[in-house]
């Protein structure tokens, strides 16, 4: 049942203008047209800035999946950041309320208690979830380069946008980066929204998290969810090898080179458990 407190207006701050302008200026698609090098820059565009939010603000920033250096930390946030999602301080610790909350009525972006339309874009247009929570990530706030990071976070898409107008003109811009994020943004979203409706369940977690083979492909491993909210602490999210995580892949191609370590895999417990569902 929807509850009252997620019926709410949208808040037009500074935040909601640019997602509403974003979505319009990709519209701009039909007028510059396309081309083979535009569409090839939309598709990197959109799987780098994917692989830093995956990889870096959520595996990483959120759950700690994984270590890294403070550099290579730095770069997968800049990344992030220019996925326009804001910070990497913001994202996370309003991600771990997730976990903390998931489908209570605590949650900030549940679908089963608030609407599909709620949990996939109304909270981010909520006044109410502005601010960092400082508290729940105090590990990453020690870094004065990352408290910038998430007060700046405009920064790194500006710079995104103007290199790629610079770069291959109006034709560039419009495909690397308008339309690329807005196909970011909804991707992401998902997760949010379909994830906790739309899928298999493997495990007996107390949320709704489902395991959806097409959110997986288009978010490079985050559609495996239920087998993420049964073990949070993992880096890896598609539990077998039939199971496309690309994220995971690509961390464990950047562990050959030393930017991470430490990856982190499911408890025996979990397959043990997950092999008495199969």
């Amino acid at each position: 049942m929807m509850m009252d407190k997620y019926k709410e207006p949208i808040s037009w701050t500074a935040g909601t203008w640019a997602f509403f302008l974003i979505h319009a200026s990709a519209l701009l698609v039909f007028v510059v047209g396309w081309s083979p090098e535009a569409l090839l820059a939309a598709i990197v565009t959109y799987a780098a800035r994917m692989f830093a939010i995956t990889g870096g603000y959520h595996r990483y920033f959120s759950h700690a999946s994984y270590r890294t250096g403070r550099a290579f930390q730095f770069a997968l946030a800049w990344l992030g950041a220019a996925a326009v999602q804001k910070g990497p301080l913001w994202w996370a610790g309003h991600h771990r309320s997730h976990h903390l909350y998931a489908d209570t009525d605590k949650d900030i972006h549940s679908p089963v208690r608030g609407g599909f339309w709620w949990a996939h874009a109304g909270w981010i247009l909520s006044d109410r979830f502005e601010a960092t929570d400082w508290k729940s990530i105090k590990e990453f706030a020690k870094f004065p380069e990352l408290r910038f990071l998430d007060s700046w976070h405009w920064l790194p898409p500006l710079t995104l946008a103007v290199g790629l107008y610079l770069y291959g003109g109006p034709k560039f811009l419009v495909w690397g980066f308008f339309a690329s994020t807005v196909a970011l943004y909804h991707a992401t979203f998902m997760i949010n929204s379909l994830a906790h409706r739309w899928g298999s369940r493997r495990f007996r977690t107390t949320d709704d998290s489902r395991n959806n083979l097409w959110l997986a492909l288009l978010t490079l491993g985050e559609g495996w969810h239920n087998n993420h909210h049964r073990a949070q602490y993992s880096e890896r999210q598609g539990f077998y090898w039939w199971e496309v995580d690309l994220t995971h892949y690509a961390l464990k191609v950047c562990s050959w080179f030393g930017l991470v370590w430490d990856l982190r895999a499911p408890a025996r417990d979990v397959y043990a458990e997950a092999g008495a569902a199969i």
